[in-house]
């Protein structure tokens, strides 16, 4: 894939791309999201700047379209509220004018606009693992739609302690089969 053109994307998703400049994807771009776009699992490995948001947003994006609305279908895990955030600035440019709204769910920030934004439909939740566990410990975060999972920063998450929370999340969302 030389560029983004070539993918079999909506009209929607291919103009988000190109408004925001995106026309030719980096490596770990075009090595993931082909196969993503065909529902495979990915793990990618590369430096800070490469475009790994990106990477998974636009097979998110394309294949949530082809889903009926209603409830979380995807979870993206962030080790840090600032990343969390971060791909949520990149969720929003790309998903404009797609009907698609994301929650983000972070310690730190107002929980009643994050479960105001979850109760008003969003798709993608994009969470820390600490608040996501709090929330789930509550039932205020219903993940049994979940059919996308993305832990960003894995490494990092497992490096700050993470791994009891993410097994908790993990036992919150359906499996595939």
């Amino acid at each position: 894939m030389n560029t983004f053109s070539e993918l079999s994307l909506s009209s929607v998703l291919r103009s988000n791309l190109g408004k925001h400049g995106f026309v030719t994807p980096t490596a770990v771009q075009a090595q993931s999201i082909p196969p993503a776009l065909d529902g495979r699992d990915i793990v990618a490995t590369a430096q800070t700047g490469t475009g790994k948001t990106l990477a998974f947003v636009v097979p998110m994006l394309q294949i949530l379209a082809q889903k009926p609305a209603g409830g979380i279908k995807a979870l993206i895990l962030s080790p840090t509220r600032e990343l969390a955030i971060q791909i949520n600035e990149t969720f929003a440019k790309l998903a404009a004018g797609t009907g698609m709204k994301a929650a983000v769910v972070v310690g730190g920030l107002s929980e009643t606009n994050q479960l105001r934004a979850i109760k008003q439909g969003a798709q993608v939740l994009i969470a820390t693992p600490g608040r996501l566990c709090d929330f789930l410990k509550r039932r205020l975060a219903p993940l049994g739609g979940v059919q996308m999972l993305v832990l960003d920063e894995a490494d990092r998450m497992l490096d700050m302690g993470f791994l009891p929370s993410i097994h908790l999340i993990l036992k919150a969302v359906p499996h595939a089969h």
